[in-house]
C-alpha cells in the first residue's frame, strides 16, 4: 500500500472518530438545551385560591384614588368591566351583577365607601363582593415622561354577606404588576394606549385568576 493511500486512510479514520466524539458530546448538549427551552416555556394548571364565588351572586366593586381617576379616568371602568366578564365566563355557576349597575350605584351613592362592607353587599343585592382598591397606577417612572414604566397595584378583598363577619374581608390579597417587563423603553417604542392595555391586562389576569382554575406560564419572568 502506498504511503499516500495510508495517509488518506488514517485521515479519514481520524475525521470519522472526531466526528463521532463531537456528535457524542453535541447531541446530549443539544437535547439539554431543547429541554431547558421546553421547561422555560412550560404552562401549568393553577387552582383557584378562593372558590367561594362558585354558584353565587357577585358584584365587582372598584375603588381608585382620586389622583388616578383624574389622570386616567378610563382605568376604573376598564378594570371593572373586564374582571366582571372574566369571572362570568370562567367561574362555575356564578351570576355577576352588570358592571354598569355597580358603577351607577356608586355614582348615586356618593358616600358608598363609608358603608360597612356587609352593607355594600346588601345594597347591591349580592352574596359576594369582589372589592378591588387600586392604590397605584402609572405609565411612566416618577419625574420622567420620556420612558414607559407602567405599574398597577391594588388590594383585593372578598365580602361574604352570609359570612360570620360580613364587615371584614373573608380573604384578601395584594396584587402588583408591571409592563413592559424590561426597563429603558422609550416613548418612541410604544403608544400610551399600548402600555395602558398591557398594564391593565396583566392586572385583570392576576385578580381574576384568584377565583378559577386556569393556565399560567410556569416561569412568567422568562417569557
Amino acid at each position: 500500500m502506498s504511503h499516500s493511500l495510508i495517509r488518506s486512510v488514517v485521515l479519514v479514520t481520524l475525521l470519522t472518530a472526531m466526528s463521532c466524539v463531537l456528535c457524542g458530546c453535541f447531541v446530549p448538549a443539544l437535547a439539554g438545551a431543547i429541554g431547558q427551552n421546553i421547561e422555560r416555556y412550560k404552562k401549568i394548571e393553577v387552582l383557584a385560591e378562593y372558590d367561594g364565588l362558585d354558584d353565587k351572586t357577585v358584584a365587582v366593586v372598584i375603588q381608585c384614588d382620586p389622583s388616578t381617576l383624574y389622570e386616567y379616568p378610563s382605568v376604573y371602568g376598564t378594570v371593572s368591566m373586564n374582571i366582571a366578564r372574566r369571572l362570568q365566563d370562567n367561574v362555575p355557576g356564578i351570576k355577576v351583577l352588570g358592571f354598569q349597575q355597580v358603577m351607577q350605584w356608586q355614582y348615586q351613592t356618593p358616600s358608598w365607601s363609608m358603608l360597612p362592607y356587609g352593607e355594600i353587599a346588601k345594597e347591591l343585592g349580592v352574596q359576594r363582593v369582589v372589592f378591588v382598591e387600586i392604590y397605584e397606577y402609572r405609565l411612566h417612572p416618577e419625574g420622567n415622561r420620556y420612558l414607559w414604566d407602567g405599574a398597577c397595584a391594588g388590594s383585593v378583598g372578598i365580602i361574604e354577606r352570609d359570612g360570620w363577619d360580613p364587615d371584614s374581608f373573608a380573604k384578601n390579597w395584594d396584587i402588583a404588576v408591571k409592563f413592559p417587563d424590561v426597563t429603558g423603553v422609550g416613548r418612541e417604542s410604544a403608544t400610551e394606549s399600548q402600555i395602558q392595555m398591557g398594564v391593565l391586562a396583566k392586572f385583570v389576569d392576576e385578580v381574576s385568576w384568584l377565583f378559577y382554575r386556569h393556565i399560567e406560564d410556569k416561569y412568567p419572568d422568562a417569557i
